[in-house]
């Protein structure tokens, strides 16, 4: 077996480097082979697993049948329930089948006037105060507004949500984790049941509970549960970061952001570049080994779990000519920040709207955009990829 390599003591600067910019350590990885036995930073016990890096190994892996999703063990007693993230065909099929009836492209796009009026709301709350951190001022709110009223989740506490969600995504212990989802379990179990008594509404969450297959197949109680749960997590986590690292890669690189204001025909491109250089997701959720199997040499043994470094596969100059350049008029050529496969982000289309409505309108009313300080506080973990705060002034 290989031998084990410890990331965050592999980073320069330890594990607050490898969070502040884990990209050094996955090209070095890159060189060595497409396939490493690693163990990842913390929070918490670390945890030892396998990392596939480079695109294409990253996109083969992704439509792998030996790479599960069920994680081999018993889920019953699993508080949240069944969702697409744990599912492998023909039961994610079927899950994915239930939500796409309601979750439509139609559904999303209508969703454009909503999504301005509130990136207004929040700019004007914001502009006039000259400076401000632009995850709490913009990029939290406005994604977390879209998808509560989106899904009909009444006015909840958003400093309390974003403490759960964020503990779930990005944990600062197995503690506090294991307590948000207690918590965020209970949440919707109690909004499930209102919805059930309540006259129908239209909204994506009662539209979930009423759907009814062809075949007469309805999602239960669990699958209800576990659907919500992926669809208002994952549906705002994934866009607060898809914001907060565009803007950071834009003010990073001046002269992108002076190309995008004199021509913002490009906001398209530049929106696919902020995906594909600093995603929001450095790596896709665990999968597990089925068998035994061999990627580039490399033997990973049955029943382990693994990571697909989505970041580093984005980054892969075989793949991206000068990878480690920004450049928003670069050809996308099929990045992977969505994933890839049957586990293809259910989401991506109104991440990508609401990401191109915050920039737009933030670069119209902003015209003096610039960084007021370095950010220093990176979410822990390999999950999910963004900064807990960005100071900007204007």
């Amino acid at each position: 077996m290989a031998d084990i390599i410890d990331l965050d003591v592999y980073a320069a600067g330890g594990r607050a480097g490898f969070y502040a910019d884990p990209y050094p350590v996955y090209e070095e990885l890159r060189a060595r082979g497409p396939v490493h036995h690693v163990r990842t930073p913390g929070p918490g016990p670390a945890e030892e697993l396998w990392l596939i890096v480079g695109h294409e190994a990253a996109r083969a892996a992704f439509t792998d049948p030996r790479l599960a999703k069920s994680p081999p063990w018993d889920m019953a007693g699993d508080l949240i329930g069944p969702h697409l993230l744990f599912a492998d065909p023909p039961e994610h099929g079927r899950l994915r089948s239930l939500v796409t009836r309601e979750f439509t492209p139609g559904r999303v796009a209508a969703l454009a006037p909503r999504i301005q009026k509130i990136t207004d709301e929040l700019l004007d709350a914001m502009v006039p105060r000259g400076a401000a951190d632009l995850i709490a001022a913009l990029a939290f709110p406005l994604p977390f507004v879209v998808i509560c009223e989106l899904l009909g989740v009444p006015d909840i506490d958003r400093d309390r949500f974003r403490r759960m969600s964020t503990q779930v995504v990005a944990p600062t212990s197995d503690e506090e984790a294991a307590a948000a989802h207690v918590e965020i379990a209970g949440f919707l179990d109690d909004l499930i049941e209102a919805k059930r008594s309540a006259p129908p509404a239209d909204d994506l969450l009662s539209a979930l509970i009423r759907t009814t297959a062809e075949d007469g197949d309805r999602l239960s109680a669990a699958e209800l549960r576990g659907m919500a749960f992926l669809l208002l997590v994952a549906g705002h986590e994934t866009t607060v970061n898809l914001i907060g690292n565009g803007v950071r890669a834009l003010l990073d690189h001046p002269d992108q952001l002076a190309a995008l204001r004199a021509d913002m025909s490009l906001l398209d491109g530049a929106v696919e570049e902020m995906l594909r250089y600093d995603g929001p997701v450095e790596t896709a959720t665990h999968r597990f080994t089925t068998e035994q199997l061999e990627i580039g040499g490399t033997v990973i043994p049955a029943g382990v779990p693994v990571l697909i470094a989505i970041g580093d596969a984005d980054r892969d100059p075989e793949r991206f000519p000068d990878a480690g350049r920004f450049d928003i008029r670069r050809a996308p050529r099929g990045h992977l920040a969505f994933g890839h496969g049957i586990h293809y982000c259910l989401g991506a289309p109104l991440a990508r709207l609401e990401g191109r409505i915050a920039l737009r309108s933030l670069l119209d009313r902003c015209p003096d955009l610039a960084l007021a300080e370095a950010p220093d506080s990176w979410l822990p973990g390999v999950l999910m990829r963004g900064v807990r705060t960005l100071r900007v002034r204007w």
